[in-house]
C-alpha cells in the first residue's frame, strides 16, 4: 500500500484508480466522495480506504457465495445488530479452590 503525492496536488497509489487532488488551502477531493472537502490526512485514509476494500470484499465474496448472497448483500446484513433477543446469559460458578464438602464429589 502506497499513496503517493505528486507535486503537492495529487494524490495517487498504485493498488487503485482512485485519485485525490488539493483544491487549496490544505484541502482535498477524493475521487470516490464527490461533495466531500478533506483535510490532507483525511485524503490519505480514503485512499487507503479504497486500496484496501478491493481484497476485503474478495473474502467476503467468497464467504457469502456459500449462503447464496454477494458480497455486498452479506456486508450489508451484518453489519446490522441482530434481530433476535439477546438470550440471558446462564449464571457461571466457579470453583474458587476451597475444598469440598464432605459427601460432596
Amino acid at each position: 500500500m502506497a499513496v503517493h503525492v505528486i507535486a503537492s496536488s495529487l494524490m495517487t497509489s498504485d493498488l487503485t484508480t482512485h485519485r485525490a487532488r488539493s483544491v487549496g488551502n490544505g484541502s482535498w477531493v477524493v475521487s470516490y466522495l464527490p461533495g466531500r472537502t478533506l483535510s490532507c490526512a483525511q485524503a490519505v485514509a480514503a485512499l487507503r480506504v479504497a486500496e484496501v476494500v478491493p481484497s476485503l470484499l474478495d473474502l467476503v465474496g467468497e464467504l457469502a457465495d456459500e449462503v447464496g448472497l454477494t458480497a455486498l448483500e452479506a456486508v450489508g446484513m451484518a453489519v446490522r445488530p441482530s434481530a433476535w433477543p439477546e438470550e440471558p446469559t446462564p449464571a457461571r460458578h466457579r470453583w474458587a479452590g476451597h475444598p469440598q464438602p464432605a459427601g460432596v464429589a
